[in-house]
């Protein structure tokens, strides 16, 4: 079953890397779906039905721990697994995304098979 997928990273350059890098670790994909911080992703959360996120923590505006806040309080979201995509050195972060209800994290730089073996199990 094909996954729409929504990306959420400051960066574009690493939004379309994190696409590539699905692709290449046979992730079934649907639509893939692009943010470039907290806030343009909640806003994709109410018009597209995703099935896994990647979020990137430190980014303007809204950060990916705000952005985590937001969607595990909100019922109709709470569900949609996490993944976390950091170059934050802080484990207090990390733990806290975790905490929160992240389903998991991965450190920039990742490979494909980083990220495969990440998502065995959340999808």
């Amino acid at each position: 079953m094909a996954l729409d997928v929504l990306i959420v990273d400051d960066s574009a350059a690493i939004r379309k890397i994190l696409h590539r890098v699905l692709l290449q670790a046979d992730v079934p994909l649907g639509k893939v779906h692009e943010a470039g911080d907290g806030n343009e992703g909640l806003a994709k959360l109410k018009t597209e039905k995703i099935g896994l996120i990647l979020s990137d923590i430190n980014m303007p505006n809204m950060d990916g721990i705000e952005f985590l806040t937001r969607i595990k309080g909100d019922d109709a979201l709470k569900l949609v697994p996490v993944l976390m995509v950091t170059t934050e050195g802080s484990q207090a972060k990390v733990m806290q995304a975790l905490e929160l209800g992240a389903a998991g994290y991965v450190k920039k730089p990742f490979t494909a098979d980083q990220i495969k073996e990440k998502l065995t199990g959340i999808i």
